[in-house]
């Protein structure tokens, strides 16, 4: 681990006054610095408090222990929504520093016994390589060529009328389609594999809609934006957002945990059950019940590498992919994953890969060694450390793998939560991957962001429209806050 968390206890939110600011977003990942950013160009004052000593919640970047010229993402490392995100377009990351690059090659799925399913960003050379191809272009052809509707249909609010009405009915059945027990019309074992391992970021039972609902939305992005890293790691991109809080006049406060309510508004990008610890008694006490009654889901086991050399691939086009997704066939990841939701350790674990350094060299340290990403599904609170089962299976699709490992970070799930307290049980999605949470939110309300608690509102990925680094779930939020608490009806620009 890192040597921000190694041997400190989860954190927990401590006592603090926050009078003298109109509104407190309370946790500072890529939501709660999406809201804070809104609220304060709407001219408010505005104090973002963070437990953790770096910024950033899910979207961190922080130096290996031992080499520290090898930067390790702690959370996201790969961003198909850094630009196509609503609230990103118009923060316009690029106008602002950051680099974001996108590889001609989205992602990559290594198969056993066979050649490898590759995602292009070229539609046509994906269905060129495919052993059915054609079957690939009929789901996502007509997406491709509306991707602000695909967004608009899975990033909206889910209580306005889509601006892209066909592209929302024929989006709608294809999620429909893809998450039924007939997983739709796709043909060819790569092709089957291919969009299954983008569905599984969703972590849950698949078939599903949420799994066919990341499938193609992370697809289309796939063909038309394409899958970018941040050069210099994830933590470029929250670091933007803060440089805009505070250039209009924000405050950031780190290494404060917050554990009785601050004054004023409140907005908070933690997990809907942190309200619970935070009002105590005051929680009204249906809501409390509806807290109580929250689940959240299975956890990660977070593995980071040191690796002195390129993967030697079986497949050698996997070589210039960031994304792998390392589940093997269609059947062997829904083994997986219904391993898991059943709360047992899957014997091939669903893992997601990246390799940053591909397209950003500046990851690459002076003696040559570079990061490798992953994340394995687990069942929640495991206390496993999968190292061994990740290496083998890399391993397996590239041979003398293991002569590359310098060295190996292990955050086993029941320890996610020492580095982001949202990740109970080391759930990174806090709860969201089920169609009630992207629809409804994190408890029945008419308003998912808003709490019965007075000046108490939610930002986190538990609130519509769900989990990814994309502000959106921020943006809304801080909607709802400008309009009920100021009377703010018209949201401010966020270009630079």
């Amino acid at each position: 681990m890192w040597a921000e968390t190694r041997g400190r206890p989860p954190p927990l939110f401590s006592v603090r006054s926050t009078g003298g600011v109109d509104v407190t977003i309370v946790g500072s990942g890529p939501n709660g610095l999406a809201a804070a950013v809104i609220c304060a160009r709407a001219g408010l004052s505005v104090r973002v408090i963070e437990a953790q000593p770096t910024p950033g919640g899910g979207a961190r970047t922080l130096p290996d222990p031992e080499f520290s010229g090898v930067l390790h993402d702690v959370c996201s490392a790969v961003h198909p929504l850094g630009v196509a995100s609503p609230f990103f377009a118009e923060f316009d990351l690029a106008a602002r520093g950051v680099q974001l690059v996108a590889p001609e090659v989205s992602y990559a799925n290594p198969l056993p016994n066979r050649a490898a399913a590759i995602a292009y960003r070229s539609l046509d050379r994906t269905c060129a390589e495919l052993d059915h191809g054609q079957s690939w272009r009929r789901l996502f052809g007509p997406l491709t060529e509306h991707p602000d509707g695909v967004l608009g249909f899975f990033l909206g609010d889910k209580r306005s009328l889509p601006p892209d009405l066909p592209t929302t009915v024929r989006t709608g059945l294809r999620v429909l389609a893809q998450g039924s027990p007939a997983w739709g019309a796709l043909r060819g074992e790569d092709a089957r594999a291919l969009f299954t391992g983008v569905g599984t970021h969703a972590i849950s039972r698949m078939p599903s809609p949420v799994n066919s609902g990341a499938g193609l939305m992370l697809g289309t992005v796939a063909h038309t934006a394409g899958w970018p890293v941040p050069v210099g790691g994830t933590q470029v991109i929250p670091d933007a957002l803060i440089a805009d809080l505070r250039d209009h006049g924000g405050e950031l406060i780190t290494g404060e945990p917050v554990t009785s309510p601050p004054d004023g508004v409140v907005i908070y990008d933690t997990a809907p059950t942190a309200l619970l610890d935070i009002y105590a008694d005051t929680v009204p006490s249906r809501y409390a019940k509806a807290l109580r009654r929250y689940r959240f889901g299975p956890g990660v086991c977070k593995i980071d590498f040191v690796l002195s050399g390129e993967i030697p691939w079986r497949d050698p086009r996997v070589g210039a992919s960031p994304t792998i997704h390392m589940g093997g066939t269609r059947a062997q990841m829904a083994l997986a994953e219904r391993e898991i939701a059943a709360g047992r350790h899957a014997e091939r674990p669903m893992t997601l890969a990246a390799l940053p350094h591909l397209v950003d060299p500046t990851r690459i340290d002076a003696a040559g060694r570079r990061p490798l990403w992953t994340y394995s599904h687990v069942p929640a609170d495991s206390p496993a450390d999968l190292t061994e089962t990740v290496t083998a299976m890399f391993e397996s699709a590239a041979p003398g793998f293991r002569d590359l490992v310098l060295a190996t970070r292990c955050v086993p799930a029941a320890k996610m939560a020492q580095h982001n307290a949202n990740y109970v049980g080391g759930d990174i999605i806090v709860g969201g991957a089920t169609l009630f949470a992207a629809l409804v939110g994190p408890t029945l309300r008419l308003d998912p962001w808003t709490t019965p608690i007075p000046k108490a509102y939610l930002c986190s990925s538990a609130t519509p429209p769900g989990t990814g680094v994309h502000g959106m779930c921020g943006y809304y939020a801080a909607r709802t806050v400008l309009k009920r608490e100021f009377g703010i009806t018209d949201l401010p620009k966020l270009a630079p």
